[in-house]
């Protein structure tokens, strides 16, 4: 009869222990290059609807300006405040290494995004080969230019790892396959500010009036180009391609002004990054060709610390109203 109580006991403990850890809820902050522009409003629709589907807490912060300065503060509240995981989309990668590494040696899951050459993280998780896709958008903007003709490049930043290595891989597909396009300056500095890269581009149509492309990296490059090259009525002169939103940049499109624009949705980046963090809380392993459930993330590839999915999408006038973000 002790025996049976015992058994009972111990089975009960067990019951309870494991419910217990079944229901743990995580706490998860993300934190962006800045909060308040269309591109991280939709990431945080995927933060909030990752919180919704599985009852744990996640959130989404961002400094008001692209400052590295700013999102070490909110990272070191995030570490004080004692969450479980930190997801991150660094606005300089090399800043950000001694707060994250402070983070993960109190055994915070850090996961970041859009930064390949993080090494404080458990995991960066990249919505595709960055090589290939700024050779993609290199191949568009040619193909608008007719292969020749002088052209510009923006990056949101010197320090966005994504951004430099998209137009590090678009120059090298220039310089290989269309020798009749030249590159007019270095690489035009943005600051995720739509209106700062309308200004550059009226600075570039005045100072190169021979300028016939303009390939952008951050999402405020194409609509602030489209809206100076509009202004100028240059829509048949100057190609504009990047990486943008249809809800900034749809109106460019329609006008002719932005011939194409790239994206992946921010939404499945956001969702994604949290997925892996609670992954990883809970013990799971991260293996080549995973599916993580969401589109573009059905094949994970996997490079150490630094997983792939294929996740991009090409709009045009032509199909632009498929997508309402």
């Amino acid at each position: 009869m002790k025996k049976l109580v015992l058994l009972l006991l111990i089975a009960a403990l067990i019951l309870t222990v494991g419910e217990a850890f079944a229901e743990k809820k995580y706490t998860i902050g993300t934190v962006v290059k800045v909060d308040g522009i269309a591109w991280f409003d939709r990431m945080r629709e995927g933060v909030t609807k990752f919180g919704e589907d599985t009852g744990h807490e996640t959130f989404l912060l961002g400094p008001p300006k692209a400052d590295a300065a700013l999102q070490v503060q909110i990272i070191e509240d995030l570490i004080a405040q004692g969450v479980d995981a930190i997801c991150v989309v660094p606005f300089s990668p090399e800043a950000l290494e001694p707060v994250l590494k402070k983070a993960m040696d109190q055994g915070i899951i850090v996961i970041a995004h859009e930064a390949t050459n993080q090494q404080n993280v458990n995991y960066d998780i990249e919505a595709f080969d960055n090589a290939g896709y700024g050779a993609h958008l290199m191949d568009h903007l040619a193909k608008y230019m007719g292969e020749e003709g002088e052209f510009a490049v923006f990056v949101g930043s010197l320090t966005s790892k994504s951004h430099n290595e998209w137009i590090d891989a678009a120059l090298a597909r220039q310089q290989e396959k269309y020798p009749n396009m030249k590159v007019v300056t270095d690489r035009v500095e943005e600051y995720d500010d739509q209106t700062v890269a309308y200004e550059k581009t009226k600075e570039l149509l005045k100072t190169y009036p021979n300028l016939k492309g303009i390939q952008g990296s951050a999402m405020s490059t194409a609509p602030g180009a489209g809206l100076a090259v509009e202004e100028k009525g240059l829509q048949d002169k100057v190609m504009v391609v990047g990486t943008s939103l249809v809800s900034v940049t749809g109106q460019y499109l329609e006008s002719g002004a932005v011939k194409l624009i790239s994206f992946w949705d921010p939404a499945d980046a956001g969702y994604v990054m949290n997925k892996l963090a609670v992954m990883l809380l809970e013990g799971q392993d991260v293996t080549e060709g995973m599916d993580l459930g969401v589109p573009g993330y059905n094949a994970i590839k996997k490079d150490g610390k630094v997983l792939y999915g294929s996740a991009w999408v090409d709009v045009t006038k032509e199909n632009m109203d498929k997508y309402n973000f």
